[in-house]
């Protein structure tokens, strides 16, 4: 039978905010959409998927300058909160629209109302990076009730570590409700390196074969595991791009006074530029402990067994 293979978790220049030092006005990426789907298709990707946050403008761009692509996924990383605890939550979406993107945004508060409504729209999702914002807010049981709701779980992300990887997809196949879910697996790409490192793959001719097969269940993860140099070269990256717009290189977002004060930022911050290491070092210290506590918390309360994973490096 023929599979197909995509990158599910890709980001391009319309994922516009970035949520670490929100003043200096970075994007979350700076990859135009044409060279995601050059560098995709290099790497082996039989369909590209763009999925930037809050946004279906990287991927509309690219349709619109290629329209007779019907191997282009449409897809979205939608933002939206668990009220209790207040804890960020991550759903991406595959074949959004237009209409729906505008209907979701006032429902992102809830994540449950945002689960529903794409459920409702029969839309087909998966829930990412299960523990990346996760820090104990709530009981985990009581977190776990996400999996009520959604189809699908990220069980293989290109920026975390082997171990919550692997929990995750054990977690896919016992979850709370004893069904198991479908799983995904994208790179979560920020850069253009890590592009199609990271693939989902399962049955399919053509897009839509693809994701119905997604849907039943019988997509497979493949390829490269997440580590702390995963994240801060994407963070070098992202840092020289948004420096490349202030001296005019690329397309400016921030203009005037704005633009002088952040072009002083980046020149005084230059003797700290190590930051971003001892940030993805620590963040990925903190993601292997949260997974042991995960661990445990499973085997308290849903009865699943550990899951043996490898020894955690490159953290």
């Amino acid at each position: 039978m023929t599979t197909l293979r995509a990158d599910l978790h890709v980001h391009t220049h319309a994922s516009r905010v970035c949520g670490t030092l929100t003043f200096l006005g970075s994007r979350d990426c700076y990859s135009a959409p044409e060279d995601v789907y050059r560098i995709a298709k290099a790497r082996g990707m039989d369909l590209v998927a763009i999925t930037d946050h809050d946004s279906i403008d990287g991927a509309l761009e690219l349709l619109a300058a290629h329209p007779e692509r019907d191997d282009v996924i449409v897809g979205e990383e939608v933002t939206c909160w668990i009220p209790d605890g207040r804890i960020e939550v991550h759903f991406g979406v595959y074949g959004m629209t237009e209409a729906l993107h505008r209907d979701i945004q006032p429902l992102r508060r809830n994540a449950f109302d945002v689960a529903a409504a794409l459920g409702q729209a029969g839309v087909f999702f998966a829930l990412n990076h299960l523990l990346h914002f996760y820090r104990g807010q709530i009981l985990f049981d009581t977190y776990l009730r996400l999996l009520d709701v959604v189809p699908a779980l990220e069980v293989r992300n290109g920026t975390m570590i082997p171990p919550h990887n692997l929990l995750v997809e054990a977690l896919a196949g016992r979850p709370p409700l004893g069904a198991r879910l479908a799983m995904t697996a994208g790179s979560d790409a920020h850069t253009l390196r890590r592009i199609g490192r990271t693939w989902t793959e399962a049955p399919g001719r053509n897009r839509d074969e693809y994701l119905a097969s997604l849907r039943q269940g019988l997509g497979h993860p493949g390829g490269e595991h997440g580590a702390a140099h995963a994240v801060y070269r994407d963070a070098y990256g992202v840092i020289a791009r948004y420096i490349a717009s202030l001296v005019g290189l690329r397309p400016a977002d921030v203009h005037g006074w704005r633009r002088a004060a952040c072009v002083a930022f980046s020149v005084v911050s230059l003797p700290g530029q190590f930051f971003p290491v001892a940030v993805a070092v620590k963040g990925k210290s903190r993601e292997a402990r949260e997974v042991q506590r995960a661990t445990a918390a499973l085997e308290r309360y849903l009865g699943v067994p550990e899951v043996k994973t490898p020894a955690v490096s490159g953290v």
